[in-house]
């Protein structure tokens, strides 16, 4: 399944992130979602520009391999870290956020608004978004920092001994509690000595398919990989009436789930096409255009059932994004999180799971953003790698005696 399953969940969620109400298939009437404002289009349209290069420049690290990530999880929880983000170092968070020309307060509400959209639109599809922040106690937190993610992201905020035992065990705790056990870890035991904050965005997701795959159409059958040979799978089939499109690069087509409210995009380049060149090329612009074509037409759809497990470290794909002076314990300026400034992201790390069968599909997703300080407590680094002076003295009156000066060591 190493061809297209990645492709296909990834242009699933994010067509349902954005998805309009296309009815229900039960006769019921479903209540319309209302028209997104004008800000909330923009933020919609950042949100799913930056997961398609999100999407490439991870598909770059890991070409050739199984890829599942979740846009709206990294964007959530890099928001919450925004507000405290101050300088050249905002700068750069919100050009690769892609929310250039909105301001904070912009940025703030539309993901509070649609966080809320997002979680009632249908009544039949599970979808929940959590959010929290743990920091360690000596850490001066600014009281607007914590208001802003408490009042938009409806963050929970804890502060927590991160040298205790039980502080891997607690946060962890809450990343399986909001993945429904999908997913279990994201914070190291023990945590980083250097580590004072995590900002953690988790989403879980389980909807059943509108129309069904009837399990005794699942049959055995092969698969082409990348390298041309072939290996077998469980082949789902199902004959229904869906929206659907074919252009000359690919195929595509749209599986709703419970009352449509969400749905999943399938896009199948044509043969011949290599995987990883189609998803370097994919762009906003292109998927739009896709989207618009498709039209409701009778036909059969035939899909691979699998299951994913996927964790990345994001640090080098964001800077080669443009954040890189985030990441920077010199440069980086998180003077809205403590005043007393020191602070950089240390680490962004992602883990998603996905199953797709014959009922439909369960996903979910945790990003963390883990923000480091140059120094704490006592701690210090020092590498006595060039000449160097030492001096032996008695410590009661203080009285040197010896000093010397070593500029190339010898034993």
């Amino acid at each position: 399944m190493k061809r297209s399953s990645f492709l296909l969940v990834v242009s699933g969620l994010l067509t349902a992130f954005s998805c309009k109400d296309v009815g229900t298939s039960s006769g019921e009437e479903r209540i319309p979602m209302r028209p997104l404002t004008s800000t909330e289009q923009v933020v919609v349209s950042a949100d799913n520009s930056f997961g398609f290069k999100l999407l490439a420049a991870v598909n770059k690290e890991d070409a050739g391999k199984d890829v599942f990530i979740s846009p709206t999880s990294v964007s959530m929880a890099l928001g919450m870290t925004l507000n405290g983000a101050n300088g050249s170092t905002r700068d750069s968070m919100i050009r690769t956020l892609e929310f250039s020309g909105l301001t904070q307060k912009d940025i703030n509400a539309s993901y509070k608004s649609l966080i809320t959209l997002l979680t009632g639109i249908d009544p039949k599809v599970k979808f929940q978004i959590a959010n929290s922040i743990w920091y360690r106690p000596d850490l001066r937190v600014e009281q607007a920092f914590k208001d802003a993610n408490k009042e938009y992201f409806n963050a929970e905020i804890n502060s927590i001994d991160f040298g205790s035992a039980d502080a891997p065990n607690i946060i962890n705790g809450w990343v399986n509690q909001n993945t429904n056990g999908k997913i279990t870890e994201i914070v190291p035991k023990p945590i980083p000595r250097d580590m004072v904050m995590y900002l953690i965005n988790a989403i879980y997701f389980k909807g059943t398919w509108t129309y069904k795959f009837d399990p005794s159409n699942t049959r055995d059958t092969t698969f082409t990989l990348l390298s041309g040979s072939k290996t077998t799978c469980k082949m789902m089939g199902l004959k229904a009436t869906l929206k659907y499109s074919a252009t000359d690069q690919c195929q595509l087509v749209e599986l709703p789930y419970g009352d449509a409210g969400f749905s999943m995009t399938v896009v199948l380049p044509k043969s011949g096409t290599s995987i990883d060149d189609f998803v370097a090329k994919l762009t906003q612009q292109q998927w739009d255009l896709w989207v618009a074509g498709l039209a409701a037409k009778e036909g059969d759809i035939f899909l691979p059932k699998f299951k994913l497990e996927y964790a990345k470290k994001l640090n080098d794909v964001l800077k080669a994004m443009g954040m890189s002076i985030a990441f920077s314990p010199s440069y980086a300026d998180f003077t809205n999180i403590d005043v007393r400034g020191g602070l950089f992201i240390s680490e962004v790390q992602h883990k998603t799971f996905v199953q797709v069968d014959e009922e439909g599909t369960e996903a979910a997703a945790v990003t963390s953003v883990g923000v480091g300080r140059t120094s704490i407590g006592d701690s210090f680094v020092m590498r006595v790698d060039r000449p160097f002076l030492f001096v032996i003295r008695e410590n009661n009156t203080g009285t040197i005696l010896f000093i010397g000066k070593i500029v190339q060591p010898k034993f």
